[in-house]
């Protein structure tokens, strides 16, 4: 146990962290819209504040206020589980991903990670993993066939990417030997990032965050040209903020995750001379700006990708999944201890 103001230190960063998640989830909204009229040489929103940048709130609003409905078929406490359930697993990863190295304020070390468990790989794993429980019981409390649909595409999906996205770190594992985000995060000091060393892996990664994430071209739970809206056809008011919220926390996550795993999370070039000119307290907060400068373009990438790229169907999903990226995770493993063994 940590002394008192250990103690709040870490309520406070859990505080902040909690708050920065809603807040990019807000704002990717906003920033979704933006670049979508970008790549089709429209305006986007720009009537709610300047250039449009209370639009977040005004939507937040709506959501707030519009009627609950529960349809009188559904099951009314699975109904509100689902959303909860999907809105708090999304959270929660979060807490062990190493934001930026350790500051010195005073005689107070400040970790900028709410926990640095020695398993921090198989902890957002097991998020991840949960996470699809909210989808697939709001799907089948709902008691609509579109709903059901898309909940049941949702929970096949996953489990088929999440194959893929282990054995691509398992390539990882092979060369950091850790399963710690923060100790993989210290290897990567100044530019050695794994990207470098794991091309094929973070690529394999990459695809499989998209399929995790239900985010295009892997959207085919809430495919509104078959089934409506999907797993949450029947919801409306909050209950339906929580699972878009949801979605872009979870992609704020795994932008984060990726960041950290292969890019070096807030490591950068020339940041020891940095460190060595602005001190103990500063100097890490320059490493979590350039972390969220790397969340920011993957978040954009997630955006970009959104509207260039058709949305698979649904067979076709499943042999990108079973058929390419499964053998290529494979082979990815045994061409790593090749490499390991012979230059070891």
């Amino acid at each position: 146990m940590g002394t008192t103001a250990d103690i709040i230190i870490k309520l406070v960063l859990i505080v902040i962290i909690f708050a920065i998640s809603l807040v990019v989830a807000m704002y990717s909204t906003y920033a979704e819209r933006k670049v979508a009229a970008f790549f089709q040489d429209r305006i986007g929103p720009n009537r709610a504040g300047p250039w449009g940048i209370l639009q977040p709130l005004a939507d937040g609003g709506k959501m707030f206020l519009k009627e609950e409905i529960i349809p009188s078929n559904a099951t009314p406490f699975l109904f509100i589980v689902g959303p909860s359930l999907a809105i708090l697993t999304a959270c929660i990863g979060s807490a062990v991903i190493p934001w930026g190295q350790k500051m010195t304020i005073g005689s107070h070390v400040i970790d900028l990670q709410v926990t640095d468990i020695n398993v921090g790989i198989l902890y957002i794993f097991g998020v991840v993993s949960l996470g699809v429980y909210g989808v697939m019981i709001g799907g089948w409390a709902s008691n609509n066939k579109y709903s059901l649909l898309g909940a049941i595409r949702a929970a096949s999906q996953n489990i088929s990417y999440e194959i893929s996205m282990g054995l691509s770190i398992i390539a990882l594992l092979m060369l950091t030997n850790t399963l710690s985000l923060r100790e993989i995060a210290e290897q990567q000091h100044s530019w050695h990032w794994n990207v470098l060393r794991q091309p094929v892996g973070f690529i394999l990664f990459l695809v499989c965050a998209f399929a995790e994430t239900n985010r295009t071209p892997f959207d085919l739970p809430e495919c509104e040209t078959e089934l409506v809206g999907g797993y949450h056809t029947e919801y409306s008011s909050m209950k339906l903020g929580f699972y878009l919220f949801a979605e872009y926390i979870n992609m704020f996550i795994s932008s984060a995750v990726m960041a950290t795993l292969y890019w070096g999370g807030y490591n950068y070039p020339g940041m020891d001379w940095v460190l060595a000119h602005t001190g103990p307290a500063i100097g890490p907060l320059i490493g979590v700006g350039v972390f969220f400068v790397k969340i920011f373009l993957f978040i954009f990438f997630f955006m970009w990708v959104r509207w260039t790229i058709p949305r698979f169907r649904y067979d076709q999903l499943m042999d990108l999944g079973w058929k390419i990226l499964i053998p290529l995770a494979i082979a990815n493993i045994v061409l790593t201890g090749i490499i390991t063994t012979l230059f070891s």
